[in-house]
């Protein structure tokens, strides 16, 4: 069953709630070397009850979630995606969010940032958490083999998921191994080394969801190391779309989703019929433009997560991280 038409995710009203949702449950889009995002049990969340009651906890009092999104929903979509986790380690009864962009210097140089470190309630080890948020269309032909993670790019082509993961597996998930990032916590928690390492245990982990949009036309197999329960679209030229809404069944409705409001997709009944929605492509796609994600819904088939591209996408490729593996 898709993240999307999850119990849990339906009783959500409020849409930063059913974003925290959408990210609770949301599966990882790679498996890496690392260890992956923490437990629903981690979190004390650990049963659909209890995150329900939370979640309706959530519904009632929304004031603290919004003040720590604040004004990110009107900047990048990685900044509101990185205020989420920080709330959800925050407020979630199982763990204590201890530190969150915590920039790393030695000297005047500065070599990275952590994005989260938190513990578990009642337990002494932390954890430095990683997070990114990532929405990638896959070419039938581009750089490396069928499945390699660099024929998984960004929409405006800037990124791929082999850029990304190598990024993360090299450099962030690193960063505490370094005397000087140990040196920050310390500073930060205000604890002072004698002798015992209080960091011995400190464990990196990544969380990175999101959606892989294969292509329409031509069959693509997943990227290396795609979890199994990855959540999936499927993108297509603007000249397709008209063959592509012959297949659609009667009465489907959709949206034109706007960032950062790629995570929860919207609830079915606020959804307008698909005609207004063509409506609206027609005139984006009728100069160059910028690919749109769309979610299309119909009782029998349930939800579709879409991406749009002009004829000429894509415009550029990024080249594949050296050695590409």
């Amino acid at each position: 069953m898709s993240t999307d038409a999850l119990p849990l995710l339906d009783r959500c009203h409020h849409p930063l709630v059913r974003d925290l949702a959408w990210l609770l449950l949301a599966p990882d889009l790679i498996q890496m070397p690392w260890p992956g995002r923490p437990s629903r049990a981690t979190l004390g969340l650990e049963d659909d009850d209890r995150t329900a009651r939370w979640l309706d906890t959530l519904e009632a009092w929304p004031q603290p979630l919004e003040r720590c999104v604040g004004n990110t929903l009107n900047g990048r979509m990685g900044l509101y995606h990185e205020r989420l986790w920080q709330f959800l380690l925050a407020w979630a009864p199982g763990t204590e969010l201890l530190a969150h962009n915590l920039r790393i210097m030695s000297g005047k140089l500065t070599l990275g940032e952590l994005d989260l470190l938190y513990r578990r309630h009642g337990e002494a080890s932390i954890t430095h958490l990683e997070v990114a948020i990532k929405f990638y269309l896959g070419l039938c032909e581009g750089p490396g083999e069928p499945d390699s993670q660099a024929r998984w790019i960004g929409p405006g082509g800037a990124d791929s998921l082999a850029g990304k993961r190598e990024h993360l597996h090299r450099h962030q998930l690193r960063l505490t191994d370094l005397p000087e990032t140990r040196d920050a916590i310390r500073a930060k928690l205000g604890w002072h080394h004698h002798g015992r390492d209080e960091l011995a245990s400190l464990e990196p982990r990544v969380a990175m969801p999101g959606v892989l949009f294969a292509p329409w036309h031509r069959p693509l197999p997943p990227p290396r190391e795609a979890s199994p329960d990855h959540l999936r679209g499927r993108w297509l030229c603007w000249p397709d779309w008209s063959r592509f809404h012959e297949t659609l069944p009667r009465d489907t409705h959709g949206a034109w989703l706007h960032k950062p409001h790629w995570l929860a997709l919207p609830r079915p009944e606020r959804l307008p019929p698909l005609h207004d929605l063509e409506s609206q492509l027609s005139e984006h796609f009728r100069v160059p433009a910028a690919p749109v994600q769309i979610a299309l819904w119909h009782p029998d088939t349930g939800w579709r997560r879409l991406f749009l591209v002009a004829d000429d996408w894509p415009r550029q490729i990024p080249l594949p991280p050296y050695p590409d593996n």
